[in-house]
């Protein structure tokens, strides 16, 4: 994709917005020569950082509203604002004046109003939420890590296929392989529905890529490329990741400051460290993907500072330039025959054992 790309930006989400925001843009722009950024938030705080961040300000154009969605809010609520900088973000996506929105605010909100206003793509029965983390083989590719608390087959299918197109897009790998994650890795392991998944994907286009079942350790082994789950699996093993490290770091400054000795090693294995440090920086892994909607929709973490929030802006960028969207749409045509074929055969089966019984 050549020209110029623009990306509407809710300037108020977050823990410290708008600050962090403009100036994560303005590390942004200087990576992204080509993306513009339409800024939606409050003027009268806006204006004053961007006279401080010149890159920002040749870059960004401010919509103005003093309206925000807070952190505590719920998302029916939140679809009732329709003077929020979120909702006025995720409307110039739907009206084609942006080709993505980036979002540090409220999860729950930023979903309900992406399927609502810009809705899903053709072929997707939910939006997904694809993150990246990482693994002793690299990066690996998971989802969902929180949109949808339960899922059918045809969900975790439709997953697998968004994880393939996401860790093409971002990681630049040709054929990623694919685990669903499950209580074993044995074929009988797990229930009904995840099975049906797996038979599906056995058979389906991208079935050569399919590794089969991978367990809760398979993640930061990098077993596999992309994980797929359900939202809440996916959401607890993320936060079960995130505390890990937390506790890995909190750790580790104990024993190199708990005495003389410590502190000498930490001299000795500094340039080591300082490598992990950088490995494990959340602000590397930021911005989620909301895949499965007609347009490009980057959720940052509420939290993170302006390193961190321009991470987010890269990876919306690349769903951009790389036509993420569209990969996915021609990826699920590949997989319409397969998907309808197998979960028809598997209901007839339930149907023939049923009236057997």
């Amino acid at each position: 994709m050549s020209g110029v790309v623009t990306l509407a930006v809710d300037a108020m989400g977050g823990d410290h917005a708008p600050g962090m925001v403009v100036a994560g843009l303005n590390i942004a722009a200087e990576r992204h020569p080509a993306a513009r950024f339409l800024l939606v938030g409050d003027e009268a705080k806006l204006t004053p950082l961007l006279r401080r961040y010149k890159r920002a300000a040749e870059t960004c154009t401010i919509r103005h509203t003093p309206d925000a969605i807070s952190n505590d809010m719920k998302p029916i609520a939140a679809l009732r604002n329709r003077n929020a900088s979120m909702r006025i973000a995720i409307d110039a996506v739907a009206a084609g004046e942006a080709a993505g929105v980036v979002s540090a605010g409220n999860t729950g909100a930023l979903l309900a109003l992406a399927k609502i206003v810009i809705k899903t793509l053709p072929g997707i029965d939910r939006p997904a939420i694809a993150g990246i983390t990482p693994s002793a083989r690299g990066d690996v590719v998971m989802l969902d890590l929180g949109a949808n608390l339960t899922c059918d087959a045809r969900n975790l299918v439709e997953f697998a296929v968004m994880g393939d197109v996401f860790a093409r897009t971002v990681l630049g790998l040709t054929a990623p392989s694919i685990g669903l994650l499950n209580v074993g890795s044995e074929e009988q392991k797990g229930d009904e529905r995840i099975r049906q998944a797996a038979d599906v994907l056995k058979e389906s286009p991208i079935g050569s890529q399919f590794a089969g079942f991978v367990e809760g350790h398979d993640i930061a082994a990098g077993t596999t490329d992309v994980i797929v789950t359900d939202g809440f699996t996916g959401n607890v093993a993320l936060k079960t990741a995130e505390g890990a490290v937390r506790l890995m770091n909190a750790l580790l400054r104990q024993v190199f400051s708990s005495s003389l000795l410590g502190r000498l090693a930490y001299l000795l294995a500094r340039g080591r460290l300082e490598h992990l440090r950088e490995w494990l920086d959340p602000r590397r892994y930021n911005g989620a993907v909301m895949v499965g909607l007609d347009g490009v929709v980057v959720k940052s973490h509420g939290g993170t500072d302006a390193e961190g929030f321009a991470y987010a802006v890269d990876v919306a960028m690349d769903m951009i330039v790389h036509r993420f969207n569209e990969r996915i749409r021609d990826g699920l045509v590949r997989m319409v025959g397969p998907i309808s074929a197998a979960l028809r055969r598997d209901s007839d089966e339930a149907r023939r054992l049923a009236s057997a019984g």
